[in-house]
């Protein structure tokens, strides 16, 4: 089932991206499951952050590349129109030939270099930091996409509610129209009671304009094309969970923030002493091999006509640093500095993680009892309305009383709505302060 609705996303995708007006018509039916799968996809940053995860990987070759030996090959031809003379007690002698050609090949190794071996270290650690930022991202998507998913939904209720509330007012409506065509109730009663349906309607426009914008928004942090038309299917909100086994404390070393400094603190440490080992010395091992022919005329490539000699040294080489100014001491006290600041950013990010945490705990135990309370307010609302509606329509009550009722039940109503989103976003933030969010792709 899962692949059937992820198939049906993509083909919408595509009509929407290739197939114009087609698109406009096409429909996905969205879970949360399906938006939150569909957006670590596609997401835009989220496909960035794994790309980073592939530029990485080509680092680390890069830098071990280093460490590896270094061939290279070289040719060249050389004509010189006047040849030098060298000059001796015996007479003068040429100084090679008119025509010069050279083939070589040269190899250098580096036998100790304390500076490639921790750019080989800190390539390895940067492995791992882009494979937790892809993490983190995905983790930041999926609280996004949640956040808006349920906005989305929970406005959907909301249009329902007053699509409810219209139709009980055009009730009324025509009830007090046909008790003022009757000479039982004043034009100004009637008036009124248009004039809150007209309110009534203009709340409506005002809420499903702000559905589509919200629609689109979750779409965007989906990585979804906008023509795509989305069939949210309806759940049970009211449905809360229990928080008698709540933990008393989080685990921030399991959360991917704290691991991602921890690994920049790794990377500032190999940093600072890369630098340090400017100060060691450095060993290399060269070598490289020639084949040599000259000739009075340009015939260097005909057998027998000019003369080639081969030539090869092998050798190593000793590279010890005296004195650069206090560079390399002013590079270190920098990455110190970079390091102590990483340091301050981590017991930072703890202290903020656990405090994070309290106040979910505390918002989802206030989300809880304010949804309690405002279902109770609106079962209140809902029965004074139907008694106030039942007792205007029997003469024992006024308009005025039957708009009140009207009104306290349409804000009974918006209230407990709006308490169910806080609470869908505190129930978010408690799942994420655990380390736990990704979770929700399997709900």
């Amino acid at each position: 089932m899962k692949t059937i609705k992820f198939k049906a996303i993509q083909i919408a995708a595509m009509l929407a991206l290739f197939g114009g007006g087609i698109a406009n018509a096409q429909t996905v039916r969205l879970t949360l499951k399906d938006a939150l799968s569909y957006a670590v996809e596609n997401n835009s940053t989220a496909r960035k952050a794994r790309l980073d995860i592939e530029g990485g990987r080509a680092k680390v070759q890069e830098v071990r590349a280093q460490a590896l030996p270094q061939i290279s090959g070289n040719g060249s031809l050389t004509y010189n129109p006047i040849v030098g003379q060298l000059v001796t007690d015996f007479g003068t002698f040429e100084m090679g030939r008119a025509w010069n050609s050279a083939v070589g090949v040269q190899l250098n190794q580096e036998l100790f270099n304390q500076q490639v071996f921790t750019g080989l270290r800190a390539a390895r650690a940067s492995e791992k930091y882009y494979d937790l930022n892809a993490s983190l991202t995905e983790e930041q998507v999926i609280e996004q996409v949640s956040n808006n998913y349920y906005q989305v939904l929970v406005n959907r209720r909301q249009l329902a509610v007053i699509d409810t509330n219209i139709k009980n007012a055009n009730r009324t409506q025509g009830i007090i129209s046909a008790q003022f065509k009757a000479g039982l109730a004043k034009k100004i009663d009637l008036d009124r009671v248009v004039v809150n349906i007209a309110n009534l309607n203009t709340q409506r426009e005002q809420l499903a304009n702000a559905i589509v914008l919200q629609e689109n928004a979750l779409k965007f942090s989906m990585g979804m094309p906008v023509a795509i038309q989305l069939d949210i299917p309806e759940i049970e909100l009211g449905d809360i969970g229990s928080v008698t086994q709540m933990p008393d404390s989080v685990n921030t070393a399991n959360r991917v923030e704290y691991q991602l400094l921890k690994t920049q603190e790794n990377l500032l440490d190999l940093q600072r002493k890369a630098y340090q080992a400017e100060y060691y010395p450095s060993l290399s091992l060269n070598s490289n091999y020639s084949y040599t022919g000259q000739s009075s005329k340009f015939d260097l490539y005909r057998n027998g006509n000019a003369f080639w000699y081969d030539a090869a040294a092998v050798g190593v080489t000793l590279r010890i640093p005296v004195f650069n100014g206090f560079s390399t001491k002013a590079k270190i006290r920098q990455a110190n500095v970079d390091l102590m600041k990483n340091r301050e950013d981590i017991r930072n990010t703890s202290q903020s993680l656990n405090v994070a945490f309290e106040n979910a705990k505390i918002q989802i135990r206030n989300s809880i009892n304010t949804i309690n309370s405002q279902r109770e307010n609106v079962r209140l609302a809902q029965e004074i309305y139907n008694s106030t509606q039942n007792n205007y329509n029997n003469g024992l009550a006024s308009l005025t009383d039957l708009l009140d009722a009207e009104n306290a039940l349409t804000s009974a109503q918006s209230n407990y709505s709006q308490a169910l989103l806080n609470y869908k976003v505190a129930e978010i933030q408690l799942i994420k302060s655990n380390g736990n969010i990704k979770s929700l792709l399997n709900r």
